[in-house]
């Protein structure tokens, strides 16, 4: 389990992280989100060891996290990494190596995750002449290769066509199988909701939202209400308990402030024409993250 406990992080007068407290437990993917200078990279950063806690502790399965845990640890920055001028083989064989891999464990590991994402012809080639999305794939390869027990990705999917997101997904789901552990920040919201069970939502360093996602979404109250109709929708937007709404190219969504509300919608709509859908909705992980912190996720 990954632990912190009331860790802050003070930069002379500025508070970056205050007061954090985390639970992760094993073979878990577990989102932290947070708005630009919410604090986030700066607890990856505390995760990792690379900068330590003004006040509190982060354990991993008990033990302070320190230089000695960092072959335990994978770590995907959202910043690139990797050195431009060297081949695929020769990066990766030098951050295996570090890790306190053979030679031969890491070119079989090569081999397989290369073949897995297609991309065994890059084996030769300088990073600096691939594209974004491949190496990023190098660089998640990186980050895994050694089998970390614990791994920390950082805006993963960064750069990568809907193929690749995809083919990613499938390794975090399998890697989340073998038993690591997993913590995940990402600006997009459909992926966060897909992969994470548990979450925190980051503002000005402090924990806002935290806990299974489900139950976020069963108390946050509001619910949304789609409907596609082939008649003018604009005038729902009056109805008692709508608090937003967003027009479409085909109809209208609803957020209402309590389920009755829907039923008040769907009677405004009768003998109006033809219906073509109305759904209540589950809340959207954007729609929780902009009540609680404000703005949009970028």
């Amino acid at each position: 389990m990954l632990t912190i406990n009331e860790v802050r992080k003070k930069f002379g007068v500025f508070t970056a992280v205050d007061g954090l407290n985390l639970e992760i437990p094993s073979g878990e993917i577990f989102g932290l989100l947070g708005a630009n200078g919410a604090g986030k990279t700066t607890t990856f950063r505390m995760i990792l060891g690379l900068l330590t806690p003004t006040e509190g502790s982060i354990t991993w399965n008990g033990k302070e996290i320190s230089y000695e845990t960092s072959d335990v640890v994978g770590y995907l920055p959202e910043e690139r990494g990797l050195y431009p001028k060297l081949t695929v083989r020769e990066q990766l064989i030098y951050l295996g190596q570090l890790r306190g891999m053979s030679r031969s464990l890491i070119q079989e590991q090569t081999e397989n995750w290369l073949k897995r994402f297609g991309a065994d012809e890059y084996l030769n080639k300088k990073v600096e002449s691939l594209s974004k999305g491949n190496q990023q794939k190098i660089q998640f390869i990186a980050a895994v290769i050694h089998r970390p027990e614990l791994l920390i990705l950082d805006e993963p999917f960064s750069g990568l066509d809907p193929v690749n997101v995809e083919l990613l997904k499938n390794a975090v789901h399998e890697l989340k199988k073998e038993g690591t552990t997993i913590v995940f920040s990402s600006h997009r919201m459909e992926h966060v909701e897909e992969l994470c069970e548990h979450l925190c939502i980051m503002h000005k360093g402090r924990s806002v939202v935290q806990g299974n996602l489900k139950d976020i979404k069963r108390s946050f109250g509001k619910k949304n209400v789609s409907v596609k109709a082939d008649f003018d929708l604009s005038y729902l937007k009056d109805t008692n308990g709508v608090v937003k709404h967003r027009l479409t190219a085909d109809g209208i969504i609803l957020q209402v402030e309590r389920e009755e509300a829907a039923n008040e919608l769907f009677l405004a709509i009768q003998s109006k024409g033809f219906v073509r859908k109305f759904e209540l909705e589950e809340p959207s992980l954007n729609d929780i993250f902009i009540e609680k912190v404000g703005v949009v996720h970028e």
